[in-house]
C-alpha cells in the first residue's frame, strides 16, 4: 500500500512540475540586419496560447515548462526554442525565399500563391524603399513582366503612362488601379504608405469586368498592429537632378561654315565671308538646362494598436524643381495626409476606414511641341546671344536678305524670353478613401460592404502677356488670363459575400457574390479675360480685366456616369492540386444606349500542383511546380459619354442681319448601336520553384485580343445626311487588335552563411502587336503629326502594329548623275533628284515614285522589355540597382524644324559634298529637294539599356541606437536614372507621348533628370 501512494505522489508531482506554467519574454530580430520584427507569430505548439511581438519585436507569453515556443512570420523561417524556466527567450530570424504560403490579394478576396491561378505579380514594401520613386509607377518599369511604364515628360509632376503587355486599343490603355479597394491614382499616394502593389495581367482581372480590360492594379497600404505600443517612422531625402543628356548640336563656325555651304549649293552668295570671329557662340542648351537642382522630401507616420482597435497616421511632403525654368517657372509640389483605423467591434463585426487627402502646386510650360522651350533651344543657331546690348532678350529675325543667318521663319523665338515670359499655376486638393465593414453572419461566411470614393478640386490661372517676339506666331498684340475651375467626383460602394467551406477536408470552396454601384460626376468652368492691368502676372485675374472680345469668352462641360454591376466567383481545390475558378459578371452603363447598356463578362482560370501528386518524388533540385491557364473576356466604356445621342455641342457660325453670331450646331452624329469594347485573354503559365524555394521561374504566354474598338469620325453616306459645320461624323465599333508574347521571370533568393543575403531577379517579355480590323471605310486610321503641313504619319491599319510609321523607305545618297538617270523620277515628291539627295525606294515597282510607296518604315512599340535587379545586404550593410531595358522600339526625329537658317546637330557634319563622302547624310542646300518628306531616314532605333536606381545603405547596430529609443536608423546614397546606353539621338528614348496613334513622336522631350540623393529612416 504504501508504494502505491509514493508511486501516485510522485506522478501528480511529475505532472505538476511539467504543467507548471511560468513567464518567458524576450525579442525577436532578423539575422543579418539585428533589426526586431514586429507581427511574429510566437505560439505553444499543441497548446492554446499564442501572441505577437509588438513593434519593437518584444513578446510576453505564458508557457508550460518543458513545452516548445515556435516563432514564425511570413517570409522568415520558422524557429522553436524549447522553455525550460521563467526567464528571456530571444530569437533572431533568417529571411527565406518560401512564398508560397503568401496570402496574394487577387479582388474581393485572397488566395494562397500556390493556389492563384492568374498572371499575378507583386511588388514590395522594400522594392519601393530601395528606388525612392518621386512617383510609384516608375516603381513598376523592370521590376514586374509584362508592364511597361513610360515617362511623358520629365518636368516635376508628369504623367507616366503605365502599359499591362502591350498597347490594346486606339483609346485610354491605363490600367485600372485600386487602393484598399477604391478607384485611385498611383501617382496620389506616398510611396512609403505602400505595403504592396499586385498586379493581375490576365483574366483574374474579369471579375472587376468594364474596368479591368487593361489588367488591374491592387494597392494594400500600410495599417497599425495590434498589441503595440505608438511607434514614429521618418523617412527623408534631398538631393540635386541635372539632365542625363544635352544633344550635339553645331556652335557658331560650324554653323557658319554649314550655311556658307548650304547658300553655296543653292546657288546663293555665301552669308558668312568670314567666320573667324564667330568662335563657339552660345550654347542654347546650357542657357536653357539648370545643374544642382534641388528635390526634398519627407515623410512621418505614427502607427499602433490596442487589442480591438488599429491605427496608423501618416503625412508627406514632396519638393521638386524642375532642370528648365527654375522654381517660378517649374515646380512640382505635394502634399500628402492619410489616416487608417481598423476597429473589432465584437468577435463578428470589424469596420475600417482608410481616407487621403492630396493638394498639389504646379508651374510648368509647354513641352514636345512645334515652339516648346527645348525646340526653341535646339534650332536656334549659336550665333546669337541670349541677350541684346542693353540686356534684353534678343528677338530673334524672321528673315532678311542682310542679317547672315536669319531665316528662322515665324516660330523659332528665343528660349530664354521663353521661360521669362511663361507664367501659369496648378492647384489640385483631393480627398479619396474608403469605409468598409466585415461583418461574419456564420463561421466561414463573411458579408463585406464597402464605399469609396474620390473628390476633387482643380483650377489653373495661364496670364499671357502683352509682347512681340519680332512678328512671330507668339506674338499677343494684348495681354490676357484663363482663368478654368474644375469639380471631378466619384464613389463605388461594393457590397459582396465569401463563403468558405470544404467537403471531406479534400474538396475546398470559396464561393463569392457580390454588387457594385459606381457613379462618376462633375463639371468645368472655363474663362477668358482680356487686358490685365500693367500687363503684369502679378494682376492676372479676370475680376480685374478690363477688356472685350467678340468671340466667345466663357465655356463649360458637365458629366454624369453611372454604371451597375453584378459578379460572382466560386473558386474550388482539390487538396491543393487541382485549382478551379470561374467568374462571371454583368456591367450596365449609362454610356451606353439601349440597344447595348448591358454587358456579360465571363472567365475562368485553372491550375494543376503537380508537386502535390503521389507520382511527384521530393528532390532537392525541384520542389514545386505547378501548370495554370485562363481565358476570361473583359469590358471598356473609357470614351466620351453621350456618344449614342445628338447633342448641340458643336459649335457654329450664322449670320444675322447681315453681321455673324456664335451658336451651337450638332455635334457628333450618334450611334445608337455602340457596344463595350471588349478584352478576350488567354494566358497559360508555368510556376517552378527549385533549390527549396531559393530559386523561382515563371513563364507565360498570353494573346489578349481587343474586339469592337471605337473608331471616330467614320465617313457616312451623303445621301443618308453627313454632319453639319461644327459637327463631325459618327463614332463606331470599327476596330480589332491583337497581343500576344511571352513572359520570363527568374528570381533568386538566399542567405550565404548567417550575414550575406542576396537576391537577383530577370524578367523579359516579348510582345506582338497587331491590328487585325480597321472597318471605317477606308481601311486605315492616321494620326500624328510631323513638321508642318505634312501628311500624318502613324497609323492604325490591318496587318501592322497600332501606331506604326508610314512614310517613304530610303536606300542611301545619290552618288552621281549616273545613278540619278537609272532610278526612277522622284520629282513627284517634290523636286527632281541631284546627286547628294536621299534616294527613295520604289516599293510598288511601278517605274514611279509618289504617295503609293509608302509603307511601313518603323514601329513605337518595342518588340521586347526586360529589367534586372539586384539587391545585396550584409550585416548592416544593404546594395540594391534596378535596370530596365527597351527592345525594338523605335522613334520620329521631329525636333528638327525644316528652315534654311536654323541649327542642326553635328551629324549634319557628315553630309555628302561629293561622291563616295556620304552615303546616310544628304547634301546642304538651299535649292528645292525631297530629302524632308517623311521617310526612315527621320526614323531611328530608340532601343535602350537604362540604370534605373542605384543605392547604398547602412543600418547602424540596433544595439547602439536602442539606447536613445531609436529602433532602426539607416543612412543611405543613391542617384535615380543614373545612366541610359542607347543609340538615338535625342533627349530620352523612353519616353513617349502616350497617344497609341503617336506615341513614338519626339518633338524634344522633356528628359527625366538624373537625381542625386542622400537620405535616412528613422523608427523610434
Amino acid at each position: 500500500m504504501k508504494s502505491k501512494l509514493l508511486l501516485i505522489t510522485f506522478i501528480l508531482i511529475s505532472s505538476f512540475c511539467f504543467a507548471q506554467e511560468v513567464e518567458v519574454k524576450g525579442t525577436v530580430s532578423e539575422v543579418g540586419t539585428g533589426l526586431t520584427i514586429p507581427g511574429v507569430n510566437v505560439i505553444v505548439k499543441n497548446g492554446t496560447a499564442s501572441t505577437v511581438t509588438d513593434m519593437d519585436g518584444n513578446y510576453i507569453i505564458n508557457a508550460p515548462v518543458g513545452s516548445t515556443l515556435s516563432f514564425s512570420f511570413i517570409g522568415y523561417e520558422t524557429v522553436e526554442q524549447t522553455v525550460t524556466g521563467a526567464g528571456v527567450i530571444s530569437v533572431s530570424l533568417k529571411e527565406t525565399s518560401q512564398t508560397l504560403e503568401e496570402v496574394v490579394v487577387i479582388g474581393y478576396g485572397t488566395q494562397r500563391k500556390k493556389e492563384v491561378t492568374g498572371a499575378v505579380s507583386v511588388v514590395g514594401a522594400k522594392t519601393l524603399e530601395d528606388m525612392n520613386p518621386v512617383k510609384v509607377e516608375q516603381a513598376l518599369q523592370g521590376t514586374v513582366s509584362g508592364v511597361n511604364v513610360t515617362t511623358q515628360s520629365g518636368k516635376p509632376g508628369a504623367a507616366l503612362n503605365v502599359r499591362i503587355r502591350g498597347i490594346a486599343t486606339n483609346g485610354d490603355n491605363a490600367p485600372l488601379v485600386l487602393i484598399d479597394g477604391y478607384i485611385g491614382s498611383l501617382s496620389d499616394i506616398n510611396a512609403n504608405d505602400i505595403e504592396n502593389i499586385t498586379v493581375l495581367k490576365d483574366a483574374q482581372a474579369a471579375i472587376y469586368g468594364t474596368s479591368g480590360a487593361n489588367g488591374v492594379i491592387l494597392v494594400t497600404t500600410k495599417k497599425g498592429r495590434k498589441n503595440s505600443k505608438a511607434t514614429f517612422s521618418y523617412n527623408a531625402y534631398t538631393g540635386f537632378q541635372q539632365t542625363t543628356r544635352k544633344l550635339p548640336l553645331l556652335n557658331a563656325s560650324e554653323y557658319a561654315l554649314l550655311l556658307n555651304e548650304k547658300y553655296a549649293n543653292g546657288g546663293q552668295p555665301i552669308p558668312f565671308p568670314n567666320v573667324s570671329n564667330l568662335g563657339e557662340g552660345t550654347n542654347w542648351q546650357d542657357e536653357v538646362f539648370d545643374s544642382g537642382v534641388p528635390i526634398i522630401n519627407h515623410d512621418l507616420s505614427v502607427s499602433g494598436g490596442g487589442e480591438k482597435v488599429t491605427y496608423r497616421v501618416s503625412g508627406s511632403h514632396l519638393d521638386q524643381e524642375g532642370i528648365i525654368g527654375g522654381a517660378d517657372k517649374s515646380h512640382f509640389e505635394r502634399n500628402t495626409a492619410r489616416i487608417s483605423l481598423n476597429a473589432d467591434l465584437s468577435d463578428k463585426l470589424k469596420m475600417y476606414t482608410n481616407v487621403i487627402f492630396l493638394t498639389t502646386d504646379s508651374q510648368g510650360f509647354n513641352e514636345n511641341v512645334l515652339g516648346s522651350v527645348l525646340f526653341n533651344a535646339i534650332n536656334t543657331p549659336a550665333i546669337y546671344s541670349p541677350y541684346d546690348a542693353n540686356g534684353n532678350f534678343t528677338v530673334l529675325p524672321t528673315g532678311s536678305s542682310t542679317i547672315p543667318g536669319s531665316n528662322l521663319g515665324n516660330e523659332i523665338i528665343n528660349p530664354l524670353a521663353q521661360i521669362a515670359n511663361t507664367y501659369n499655376d496648378y492647384n489640385l486638393k483631393k480627398l479619396s478613401g474608403t469605409f468598409g465593414a466585415d461583418y461574419e453572419l456564420i463561421k466561414n461566411l463573411t458579408v463585406t460592404g464597402r464605399v469609396g470614393f474620390n473628390t476633387q478640386n482643380r483650377d489653373e490661372r495661364i496670364f499671357n502677356k502683352q509682347i512681340s517676339y519680332g512678328g512671330k506666331v507668339f506674338d499677343n498684340v494684348r495681354s490676357s488670363v484663363n482663368q478654368n475651375a474644375f469639380d471631378d467626383n466619384d464613389y463605388t460602394f461594393d457590397a459582396y459575400a465569401n463563403y468558405k467551406f470544404n467537403i471531406n477536408d479534400a474538396h475546398n470552396f470559396t464561393a463569392t457574390v457580390g454588387t457594385t454601384v459606381f457613379k462618376t460626376w462633375g463639371k468645368g468652368l472655363y474663362a477668358t479675360g482680356f487686358d490685365v492691368p500693367n500687363n503684369s502676372w502679378e494682376f492676372a485675374d479676370i475680376s480685374l480685366t478690363t477688356g472685350f472680345a467678340d468671340n466667345k469668352t466663357v465655356s463649360s462641360y458637365s458629366y454624369d456616369d453611372r454604371r451597375l454591376s453584378y459578379f460572382g466567383r466560386i473558386q474550388y481545390d482539390y487538396k491543393g492540386r487541382y485549382l478551379l475558378s470561374g467568374m462571371l459578371r454583368r456591367d450596365s452603363s449609362t454610356k451606353f444606349g439601349a440597344n447595348n447598356r448591358v454587358g456579360y463578362f465571363p472567365s475562368v482560370t485553372g491550375g494543376w500542383v503537380l508537386s502535390e501528386e503521389s507520382f511527384f518524388k521530393e528532390n532537392n533540385i525541384l520542389n514545386f511546380a505547378k501548370i495554370r491557364a485562363s481565358y476570361g473576356v473583359l469590358g471598356s466604356d473609357r470614351f466620351d459619354s453621350n456618344l449614342y445621342l445628338g447633342l448641340l455641342n458643336g459649335e457654329a457660325t450664322y449670320v444675322f442681319d447681315g453681321a455673324l453670331a456664335n451658336g451651337f450646331a450638332i455635334g457628333a452624329l450618334p450611334n445608337p448601336d455602340l457596344k463595350w469594347e471588349e478584352a478576350r485573354k488567354f494566358d497559360l503559365g508555368l510556376d517552378l520553384n527549385f533549390f527549396n524555394d531559393k530559386l523561382e521561374f515563371v513563364a507565360d504566354y498570353f494573346k489578349d485580343t481587343r474586339a469592337n474598338l471605337l473608331i471616330p469620325n467614320i465617313p457616312v453616306s451623303g445621301i443618308v445626311g453627313t454632319y453639319a459645320p461644327g459637327g463631325q461624323n459618327p463614332t463606331l465599333n470599327a476596330g480589332d487588335v491583337e497581343n500576344k508574347g511571352f513572359e520570363f521571370a527568374l528570381t533568386y533568393n538566399d542567405y550565404i552563411g548567417d550575414d550575406f543575403h542576396i537576391k537577383a531577379s530577370y524578367n523579359v517579355t516579348f510582345i506582338k502587336n497587331t491590328v487585325t480590323s480597321v472597318n471605317n471605310g477606308t481601311g486605315f486610321f492616321a494620326g500624328g503629326e510631323f513638321g508642318v503641313g505634312q501628311p500624318q504619319p502613324t497609323r492604325m491599319e490591318v496587318g501592322h502594329p497600332m501606331g506604326y510609321f508610314y512614310g517613304y523607305v530610303t536606300d542611301g545618297i545619290f552618288q552621281n548623275a549616273e545613278e540619278v538617270a537609272a532610278h526612277p523620277d522622284q520629282s513627284a515628291l517634290g523636286a527632281a533628284a541631284q546627286p547628294g539627295d536621299i534616294r527613295f525606294v520604289d516599293v510598288n515597282g511601278d517605274g514611279v515614285l509618289d504617295a503609293d510607296d509608302r509603307t511601313e518604315i518603323g514601329d513605337p512599340i518595342p518588340n521586347a522589355t526586360m529589367g534586372f535587379n539586384l539587391q545585396l545586404d550584409y550585416k548592416g550593410f544593404d546594395f540594391a540597382t534596378y535596370l530596365f531595358a527597351s527592345i525594338g522600339n523605335d522613334m520620329v526625329r521631329n525636333y528638327e524644324r525644316n528652315l534654311t537658317d536654323v541649327n542642326r546637330m553635328s551629324y549634319a557634319l557628315d553630309r555628302w559634298t561629293g561622291e563616295g563622302t556620304s552615303n546616310s547624310v544628304p547634301r546642304a542646300t538651299t535649292a528645292a529637294t525631297s530629302n524632308n518628306i517623311f521617310s526612315d531616314f527621320f526614323v531611328e532605333d530608340a532601343s535602350y539599356l537604362r540604370i534605373q536606381n542605384v543605392q547604398l545603405g547602412y543600418t547602424v547596430n540596433p544595439d547602439f541606437t536602442e539606447k536613445a529609443g531609436i529602433t532602426k536608423l539607416r543612412i543611405y546614397a543613391g542617384v535615380n536614372n543614373l545612366y541610359t546606353f542607347t543609340k538615338y539621338r535625342g533627349f530620352d528614348p523612353g519616353a513617349s507621348s502616350g497617344a497609341p496613334l503617336s506615341s513614338g513622336i519626339d518633338f524634344g522631350f522633356y528628359p527625366v533628370p538624373r537625381t542625386y540623393l542622400i537620405g535616412l529612416n528613422l523608427n523610434f
